[in-house]
């Protein structure tokens, strides 16, 4: 109580830009990711979306220009198909192929028996956490969002479907503006801006390249990476 949780925080995002936010547990990264999409809304400032305030727009129309890729992928019970394609009408089987074969999610399906008509257990146990992600890609893919938003989405996934889920990220960053949070290098050093949190507010904002030079909290973050995995 009385504690804020995120001071003075103020950044620019720029039509299919990816913005990566990183920064230790606890640092706001996710909230600002929660905020944006009026999952709860801001007590003080503004969030502008080409200029107009997001309070002033329909929670449905704001978040129908969202797509949402987070570490807990949802699937529920049915098929791929019927996942993927969710209730929108007028979907064929060559555009969920399409959006398939361009996050790499084709490859798995195609070995399975079923195909798009392979059975989806309740919350996709039957699938990995990698394949249950690239699902997830697919989905967002299909319904051409205007921003992505993945938070933690390749935090559970093995070493052999991040090469698929890092060439598929490279592939999605054409379609619209990407926002990420992600704990792994791999994952944010492509993108446009870095934003840096520590303790809510931000402290450092440019590229990989730019904030390696200057030695600040994420060249740091970056070499305590870097030796843990060594």
């Amino acid at each position: 109580p009385g504690e804020w949780v995120l001071k003075g925080v103020s950044f620019h995002v720029y039509p299919k830009q990816t913005v990566a936010f990183v920064g230790a547990t606890g640092s706001g990264k996710s909230t600002i990711l929660n905020l944006i999409c009026r999952n709860y809304d801001i007590q003080k400032g503004q969030i502008l979306i080409d200029g107009v305030d997001i309070r002033h727009i329909k929670i449905a129309s704001l978040r129908s220009h969202f797509g949402q890729m987070l570490q807990d992928v949802f699937l529920f019970a049915g098929d791929i198909r019927s996942n993927i394609v969710l209730r929108s009408d007028n979907v064929t089987d060559e555009d969920v192929w399409q959006a398939c074969r361009y996050v790499n999610a084709d490859g798995f399906i195609k070995k399975l028996e079923g195909g798009l008509d392979e059975t989806v257990r309740e919350q996709g146990n039957n699938f990995s956490a990698g394949q249950r992600q690239l699902l997830s890609f697919a989905r967002t893919i299909l319904h051409k969002p205007s921003v992505m938003i993945l938070d933690e989405a390749t935090a559970n996934i093995d070493t052999e479907t991040e090469v698929l889920i890092q060439d598929s990220l490279e592939k999605m960053k054409n379609i619209g503006t990407m926002l990420i949070v992600a704990h792994r290098l791999s994952t944010v050093k492509n993108a446009d801006q870095i934003v840096v949190l520590k303790e809510g507010e931000i402290t450092e904002k440019g590229t990989h390249d730019e904030l390696i030079t200057r030695q600040g909290d994420y060249y740091r973050l970056v070499k305590n990476q870097l030796e843990l995995s060594a």
